[in-house]
């Protein structure tokens, strides 16, 4: 009885030490098969995302931007609830009868038959022909939407389910993954085999007649980031072997860039930068590569400060209803990215101004915070749903957007110039600095984005001298924490003390000129110490350097390539005198001073060598 039970003791005893090392096992089987899975995970994404030979390997995504044409840096403009040309006419004809800019006009989806046929739908727009040259005609330039699909079925086009196109390029071999099909957001269909020469032939062959028609771009919309095979396998097949997303997407926007160059030498592309909407790794290098990014936006936003933030249950069905992201799809998302695009390499940056759609009506204070924003950006994009005529709007909101789309235009000589620079290799039109959504905007200007609605931002001014940029009285050195209300037509834009920026003023608005301005490059200058800045022309007729010393008198010398202008400096007190190269100049004529606004002004059309002496 006593072995019996010291038999059991010890059976237990030693049950009981088995049973106790089990956890152990099974821990260390789950973690076998948390590597396995993670290995397996990250063998899909890089297969999947990024072929091994690509990010951070691929040097040639990490290459220059392509130089941004002048007329993709002015004010662009869109709508996207009516889609026909007598919406088009309307909205730019209200815009010129209010005197607000716009360079270029985006037609966006659905403006052909089908998607991707290249065929105008003459229903949304009769006389095809004579409605682009009439806007060609009128100084507008245009841009089209497309994706890389060649669909069976339409979401709501004219022709819809007709799988006529979708079978010729399937009998040719012009499809991706022979033919495989998905369901996207303008209906079903293949992706065009970008590798395949006889597919690109057949294609170009389509676009040709818009070509003709002098359009100036294409809007890249953003279908090459699902290719994929059935069960979102890695690779499809195409003409060049088998292909990865990323692959796909780097070849899709180069290739229509490439060919559009060869029609118009100014044509551009507006492509993604980076957008991290849905899953912040899905793409960390960005969507479209750099040497094919000459104009990007950051994908499309709901009409709020933040849909993170909770908000009215209208606000929250609203970004339900839009993809249900779980990152921001609000205007703070809209910065995060812009910032992030630029700090990566992409220049000119931007993204719909208030918003692509969610709520209806835009908040007025969102819009004009964000128009306010957007003008110092590369990409001045006002469109997207909701009512764009802005004479339909507030007259608050028609005043301030268009004092700031005016400034903009009138940056664009100090804007070409540094996408120029960025252009050689030099950094970004945006650098984003210390400060939540700060950055500096080029050289000199220092940008604190009001991204709620309130009045009070909190400003970290950088090392150094600065002025704000519409009240310049006050003198502020950096670094320095500020705390400071925004009227709703005030923005937090500082600019270095001692910069020189080169302005095409043609209004009153701002401040900055007025009409006579016209025809004369404005050269804004905060005289401190010795500082230089050198223009490249917008009309590529070469570059002028202006050099400014100031002590005891101020002397400006310019060098280069003569122009009209006019000076626009920032003095305390009247000057005394005003010599250009050795002649007194007249005050009057010639000069005059502006007590109210501390300023002096010099008009010049000709001259010989430049040289001003101011005591």
């Amino acid at each position: 009885m006593t072995n019996t039970l010291n038999r059991r003791a010890s059976s237990h005893c030693c049950g009981g030490t088995r049973s106790h090392h089990r956890p152990s096992r099974r821990r260390r089987i789950v973690g076998w098969l948390t590597t396995i899975a993670a290995l397996l995970l990250a063998a899909f994404y890089g297969l999947w995302i990024h072929p091994f030979w690509g990010y951070p390997f691929n040097a040639q995504r990490h290459t220059r931007v392509p130089l941004t044409p002048l007329w993709a840096l002015e004010c662009w403009l869109w709508e996207d609830d009516t889609n026909t040309a007598e919406a088009v006419r309307e909205l730019l004809d209200g815009y010129a009868q209010h005197d607000i800019p716009v360079r270029t006009v985006l037609i966006d989806s659905p403006w052909s038959q089908r998607y991707n046929d290249f065929k105008i739908d003459t229903q949304r727009y009769p006389d095809p022909a004579r409605f682009f040259g009439n806007l060609k005609t009128n100084g507008y330039r245009v841009v089209l939407w497309m994706t890389s699909m060649v669909n069976s079925r339409n979401k709501d086009t004219a022709v819809r389910d007709s799988p006529e196109l979708y079978n010729e390029a399937l009998d040719h071999g012009f499809l991706a993954g022979n033919g495989h099909q998905i369901h996207w957001w303008k209906g079903t269909g293949a992706f065009l085999d970008y590798s395949n020469p006889e597919a690109l032939a057949w294609w170009h062959g389509m676009q040709q007649q818009v070509l003709d028609w002098g359009i100036d771009g294409w809007k890249l919309d953003g279908t090459d980031t699902l290719f994929s095979g059935p069960g979102y396998f890695p690779y499809q097949a195409t003409h060049a072997g088998r292909m990865s997303t990323r692959s796909y997407m780097d070849l899709y926007p180069r290739e229509e860039y490439r060919h559009g160059l060869t029609k118009n030498p100014e044509f551009i592309i507006l492509t993604r930068a980076r957008d991290d909407r849905y899953f912040p790794l899905s793409h960390p290098e960005g969507f479209a590569p750099l040497d094919a990014a000459p104009v990007t936006w950051v994908g499309d936003r709901t009409h709020e400060w933040s849909s993170k933030s909770g908000g009215a249950g209208a606000e929250r069905d609203a970004m339900r209803a839009s993809g249900g992201s779980w990152r921001d799809r609000g205007f703070e998302g809209a910065l995060r990215d812009i910032l992030a695009s630029s700090a990566q390499g992409y220049c000119v940056v931007g993204d719909d101004v208030a918003g692509y759609h969610g709520r209806e009506p835009i908040p007025p204070r969102l819009y004009i915070r964000w128009a306010q924003f957007a003008a110092f950006t590369g990409l001045f994009l006002n469109g997207g749903h909701g009512e764009r005529r802005l004479w339909k709007r507030t007259p608050e909101e028609l005043e301030i957007v268009r004092t700031y789309s005016w400034l903009h235009t009138e940056l664009v000589p100090y804007m070409y110039t540094q996408v120029v620079r960025c252009h050689e290799g030099g950094p970004s039109l945006i650098r984003p600095v210390a400060g939540k959504f700060h950055y500096l905007f080029g050289d000199d200007l220092l940008i604190a984005p009001i991204y709620h609605d309130g009045p009070t931002q909190s400003v970290e001014l950088p090392a150094g001298p600065w002025r704000q940029l519409f009240h310049d009285a006050e003198l502020i050195d950096g670094p320095s924490h500020l705390e400071r209300s925004f009227a709703l037509s005030d923005f937090p834009v500082y600019v270095r003390d001692g910069a020189i920026l080169p302005l095409d003023v043609s209004r009153a608005y701002t401040g900055m000129g007025d009409a006579d301005s016209k025809g004369f490059l404005t050269w804004a200058i905060w005289p401190r110490g010795t500082n230089t800045f050198t223009v490249r022309h917008p009309d590529r007729s070469g570059t002028t350097t202006v050099r400014v010393e100031s002590g005891n008198d101020l002397h400006i010398a310019l060098e280069g390539v003569k122009k009209p202008h006019l000076l626009r400096i920032r003095m305390p007190a009247k000057p005394t005198s005003v010599k250009l190269d050795g002649e007194a100049l007249n005050e009057g004529p010639a000069w005059h001073y502006d007590e109210i606004g501390s300023r002096l002004w010099i008009r010049t059309r000709d001259y010989v060598h430049g040289r001003y002496e101011i005591r």
